[in-house]
């Protein structure tokens, strides 16, 4: 069984990019647990696939992650409240200055696998409502975490 290349996670029975679908289709549903972490799972799954990052080489879902890591959900509805009024077509310029402060400690991704990849939040697959707050949050610990590290 090969392991995927960017997070190190079995992709047997189902790949990463199954599996975010699946993730996606309940994120979006906005019921708890899963919708209020949209931002923070979506995050987690981009640092841990970094092909995938945006143009903003992950500077958002880092900012997510750490303020999620260190307020909550409070503090990440903040950052997104800012930044969506950041995004308004009336305000032009630079990047909020929480998603300036937090920029990726280094360009580089992780080299090691990650300890909590999307395939231990799944669980079976169906990410069972059951911890599933707390399988993010060690989701987005251990990617922090990796990154952090730079290993």
């Amino acid at each position: 069984m090969e392991p995927c290349p960017e997070c190190g996670a079995p992709i047997d029975p189902r790949s990463c990019d199954e599996l975010l679908n699946a993730l996606l289709a309940l994120d979006h549903s906005r019921q708890a647990p899963w919708g209020p972490l949209h931002g923070v799972s979506v995050s987690c799954f981009l640092l841990q696939h970094p092909s995938r990052l945006p143009a903003d080489d992950g500077a958002m879902a880092w900012a997510l992650l750490r303020a999620y890591l260190e307020g909550g959900l409070d503090e990440v509805n903040q950052l997104v409240g800012h930044a969506r009024r950041g995004n308004s077509h009336r305000v032009k310029g630079e990047p909020s200055r929480a998603v300036r402060d937090a920029a990726l400690p280094h360009r580089n991704a992780p080299r090691s696998r990650f300890s909590v990849t999307i395939q231990d939040v799944a669980v079976d697959g169906t990410f069972p409502p059951w911890e599933f707050t707390q399988r993010v949050k060690a989701w987005a610990a251990a990617t922090v975490d990796a990154w952090s590290c730079g290993t």
